[in-house]
Formats: C-alpha cells, sequence, structure tokens
C-alpha cells in the first residue's frame, strides 16, 4: 500500500475516532465534595503520542502533578519508546504504559495496554490534549474517582494571554477542575519544558561541544531540518546562514544534523550528529543560542534549557512558540533576516 494511501486511511481513522469520542466527559465537571491532595497518591497522565516535541511539552503539566501531590507516583499513558528517555529523570514516574504504533497488527498488546489501565487503582486521571481519542477513552475507562478530559465546561473561558500554548493549557485547564474541588489554583507560573539533565550530562555536552568548535568562543546551533511544510528550503537556509556568518564572526556556528543526516547548507558548518536525545540535549544546553523551525529538536533546545530562537511559517506560533530562558518564536512568513538577527542580539546582549 502506498504512503498516500496510508495517510488517507489515518486520517479518515482519525476523524471516525474523534466523531465517536468528542462527547466522553464533554466538559461536566461535578462540583460535589473536595479534593484531599494528600490522599491522591496515584496519578495517570494521557498522551498517546510518540513524537518528541509532544511527550516534551507534557513535562510542564508533570511538574505541576508533582507540585501539587507531593509524593505521588504518576503513570503516562503515551505511544512509541521515546518516554522512558525523556522522562528517564523523573522520580515520580512509575510506569510507562505504551501503546503499540500500529494497534491493528499488535491487538494483543493494545488491550493489555486497556486492560493494564481499567485495573490499576487511580485516583485521579488526566488527558493532556483534549482533542486526543484514545487520551478521551483512556480516562473514561479507568477506574478512578476524579476524571479530566482535558477540557473546560462550554460557558468557561479562561483569561490567559498564553492559553493557547499547548504546553501551558492543560495546566490552566488542570487548575480549574481542581479549583472546582477546593485546590486553591495559586496563579503560579507554568513551569518551563524540562528534561532534566543531570551536571554529568551537561559536563559531558560541553567536551563533545568543545571537541567540535572553539571553546574560547561563544556558541551558536543551528537546525536547518524539520518535517514536512515547516522545513525550510535549501536557498532560504544559504541566505541566513550567510547573514548569521557575517554578523557572528567571533562566534562559533555549527550545525546540529537530524537522525536523517541531511544540511540544508550542504554541511558548511562545522556538525553534530547523534540519535541519542539525552546527549544532543545535553550539547543544547551548553550553547548561547540555539536557532532553528518548529521541530522536536526545537523544544528539546527548549527543555534543555538553552536560549531557543524557534521560526515558525506554517504551525501556529502562540501554541507551539519555545519560552523561558529569554527564548522566543518569529513568524517568518512577516519578518525578516534583520528581525532574526535582532532577536538573536537580544539573547546575547550584543
Amino acid at each position: 500500500m502506498s504512503n498516500s494511501k496510508n495517510v488517507n486511511i489515518n486520517k479518515v481513522r482519525r476523524g471516525l475516532m474523534r466523531t465517536l469520542t468528542k462527547n466522553i466527559g464533554a466538559a461536566n465537571v461535578s462540583k460535589s465534595g473536595t479534593i484531599d491532595t494528600s490522599k491522591i497518591k496515584k496519578v495517570l497522565i494521557c498522551r498517546p503520542n510518540g513524537r518528541l516535541g509532544n511527550l516534551l511539552l507534557v513535562t510542564p503539566l508533570i511538574q505541576e502533578v508533582e507540585k501539587t501531590f507531593p509524593g505521588c507516583k504518576i503513570d503516562i499513558f503515551v505511544k512509541g519508546t521515546l518516554a522512558p528517555i525523556v522522562l528517564e529523570n523523573y522520580d515520580s514516574i512509575d510506569k510507562i504504559i505504551g501503546l503499540p504504533k500500529k494497534p491493528f497488527k499488535e491487538l494483543v498488546k493494545y488491550f493489555k495496554v486497556w486492560t493494564l489501565i481499567k485495573k490499576q487503582k487511580y485516583d485521579l486521571v488526566i488527558n493532556v490534549d483534549q482533542n486526543s481519542s484514545s487520551g478521551r477513552l483512556a480516562v473514561q475507562f479507568s477506574t478512578a474517582k476524579y476524571k479530566f478530559f482535558g477540557d473546560l465546561p462550554e460557558n468557561v473561558q479562561l483569561n490567559y494571554e498564553d492559553h493557547e500554548h499547548i504546553a501551558k493549557y492543560p495546566v490552566y485547564n488542570l487548575r480549574y477542575f481542581l479549583s472546582q474541588f477546593g485546590v486553591e489554583d495559586k496563579k503560579e507560573p507554568v513551569a518551563l519544558l524540562d528534561l532534566k539533565l543531570t551536571q554529568e550530562e551537561i559536563s559531558k555536552g560541553k567536551e563533545i561541544l568543545h571537541n567540535i568548535v572553539d571553546k574560547e568562543k561563544k556558541s551558536i546551533a543551528i537546525f536547518t531540518f524539520a518535517t514536512g511544510e515547516k522545513c525550510y528550503n535549501v536557498s532560504w537556509w544559504e541566505e541566513f546562514y550567510t547573514a548569521l556568518k557575517e554578523e557572528y564572526k567571533d562566534y562559533n556556528i555549527f550545525e546540529v544534523l537530524p537522525v536523517e543526516n541531511v544540511s540544508q547548507i550542504n554541511f558548511q558548518a562545522p556538525t553534530f550528529y547523534s540519535k541519542d536525545i539525552r546527549e544532543i540535549g545535553s550539547v543544547l544546553a551548553n550553547v548561547d543560542v540555539f536557532v532553528g523551525a518548529d521541530s522536536g529538536i526545537m523544544h528539546l533546545s527548549s527543555s534543555s534549557k538553552a536560549p531557543t530562537v524557534g521560526l515558525f511559517s506554517v504551525s501556529v506560533l502562540k501554541k507551539y512558540q519555545p519560552y523561558g530562558n529569554n527564548s522566543v518564536g518569529i513568524d517568518t512568513n512577516t519578518l525578516g533576516i534583520p528581525d532574526y538577527i535582532k532577536a538573536i542580539n537580544k539573547i546575547l546582549n550584543k
């Protein structure tokens, strides 16, 4: 079967599932009783998606649950194999429940997942993405006393300027849900994306970086790849890279390569290649600024606490832009290279 046919079938399947599950738990918050936060010991967070960026974007919610329910244990319902790597240093994580990538080819494993969720005694189950059919089903299927499907009642609209952000709205929505059961919303800033790199990992990343570039100079990392329409073409990157070299003659500029080992600047800059997500993060933790299109590596940079300049031409900037650590998202449809340079200079205090 061709890739195009697979894509069309998957679109139809997802559309059908959304239609069938959209009314499950539809914004019906019961306000009876209160939640004793000290008695919430076991929580399930549902984000059945295997992409690197989407997993990293869940880390602020994990931190929120840890803070709200100290000492609780968290299970994560995901897809794919990256979660154990991304969440390796989260001590609160107990089990990672993985949904098969191709459920219809692994039916036994698929049904075992739902059986495990059903059997486990959770105090609270949270769906991260309100549009996730599998996430909504998992919440409904669980036997938890408190079930949050990810959305708000129709008559409720939270007034936060950054509510649209995919890492933040699950936190804001959860706070509202819990407030209906007497849990105070302290209106604190949402936590940053966090890979939780150890000091040993960061030191190793510095060593790797210094084997690539001059350790006496500040370093700018660029990532020229992205998936589909988010990937800028060769001529776009050639022009931008020429401007970067002219502006930052006294800086290291090196390219982080994707797993595909391709370069939109034809490998003109020194390069770093690794398939190890945490190793890539450890290198980025040592750069002075990262520049790249919206991608999993952009979110990896952000979660490694590197000042990150995200370039957006297709995806919604307000939903996916990097935040914290002087990071910024740039709409390249309305701004040009002088604006990109200005944003980088602001981060570098240049």
